[in-house]
């Protein structure tokens, strides 16, 4: 096996992967020579000639001390396979990253996790489903995963980041890029009172072919994965299906099978992961990791507990039900309610007349109407 520097300085080089590193590292005692290397040497790796070349004159001790030296500086800590705290779920997966960077408190790699996914643009229902279970996952115990995208990742972060089990972000980009811009201050703030972890090197920019990579490391630390809404071709579903492939639970939130974002979880369902209809039903898959009292205070908890939303539900007709479940999906114009419900224009400017009284729907401009 390789030592810890030169695990680092591999891993620091553009152009060298997993598979590279893994076949070097079955070369023997390397720890030396590498730094010395000829480029014929590289080139029995399996590197191209001009990579080669390349490593030959610049692979040094003094460079790695270098990348050494600008990962310090930017108050980056770094974990390799080698070291004690390395998280051992990560190691039982297929590819585990041989180097991991971070910021934040590394104690929350050795805490029981749950990984919660889904999609960038979710409904207001998603939003309120991933919030509620984040919360009370992480107050339970469990340290929220996931991978710091717009909607459903953000969602369950902010939920997440200040209970008890706190909560980890797992980034496609270096340590010292955003993606996206966006979530700059909640990623400050991860880095903070969370975790931020990447097996990218500093100055990593954001790349498609990454996010798929950086999801397998979301499902190889937890414990199991939560997919709030999915599409059929969400990048969810990469997670979901990478903790399958470690052996990990799967779970699964229900959706109304006319809504495109449901589709994907309701798959899942189909081909047996766990339906979730309240946090308990993902906190009785980890008894031995939660006290007693952290499951008596959850275990009749729903998804909606009686909040505002629930309480004007409670006050609507069926009809109003309808059209406000509806709503949840939204927002929409009223051509697209009517398309939507299959009900003619009077019934429903009558029905949504009501929900407006009721101060359960607001009318925006441009007949748009959404839930409060």
């Amino acid at each position: 096996m390789l030592d810890r520097d030169l695990l680092f300085g591999l891993n620091e080089v553009e152009g060298i992967g997993w598979k590279t590193i893994y076949k070097i590292s079955k070369a023997g005692n390397l720890s030396n020579k590498l730094f010395k290397a000829s480029s014929e040497e590289w080139e029995g790796f399996g590197l191209k000639e001009n990579m080669s070349v390349k490593l030959a004159a610049s692979f040094t001790e003094a460079w790695v001390s270098t990348r050494y030296s600008l990962m310090k500086e930017s108050g980056v800590g770094l974990l390799t396979i080698l070291d004690e705290e390395y998280p051992e779920l990560l190691k039982e997966t297929a590819q585990p990253p041989w180097v991991i960077y971070y910021r934040g408190r590394l104690e929350l790699l050795s805490r029981p996790s749950v990984a919660m996914v889904g999609t960038r643009i979710p409904t207001s229902y998603g939003r309120k489903v991933g919030s509620c279970l984040a919360e009370e996952l992480s107050e339970a115990g469990l340290t929220v995963v996931s991978g710091l995208a717009r909607g459903i990742d953000s969602v369950c972060h902010e939920a997440s980041l200040m209970k008890r089990g706190g909560t980890i972000a797992v980034i496609a980009t270096g340590m010292d890029k955003v993606y996206p811009p966006e979530n700059r201050d909640l990623l400050r703030q991860i880095a903070q009172d969370g975790l931020v972890v990447s097996e990218y090197p500093i100055g990593t920019k954001s790349h498609p072919g990454l996010f798929p990579q950086r999801n397998r490391i979301i499902a190889g630390i937890s414990l199991g994965t939560v997919v709030v809404e999915a599409d059929t071709r969400s990048g969810s579903l990469i997670t979901s299906d990478a903790a399958l492939e470690a052996g990990r639970d799967v779970f699964a939130v229900p959706g109304p099978i006319t809504s495109p974002k449901s589709r994907g979880a309701l798959e899942l369902i189909k081909q047996g992961a766990k339906l979730v209809t309240c946090t308990a039903d993902i906190l009785e898959e980890y008894t031995h990791y939660l006290s007693k009292s952290d499951l008596s205070q959850k275990e009749n908890a729903s998804i909606v507990p009686d909040s505002k939303e629930s309480l004007i539900e409670k006050k609507l007709t069926r009809e109003e039900f309808q059209l406000y479940h509806i709503l949840h999906q939204g927002p929409f114009t009223l051509d697209e309610l009517l398309a939507r419900s299959r009900w003619d224009f009077g019934h429903l400017h009558s029905v949504l007349l009501s929900l407006i009284i009721k101060k359960a729907v607001s009318q925006l401009p441009g007949a748009i109407y959404k839930v409060i």
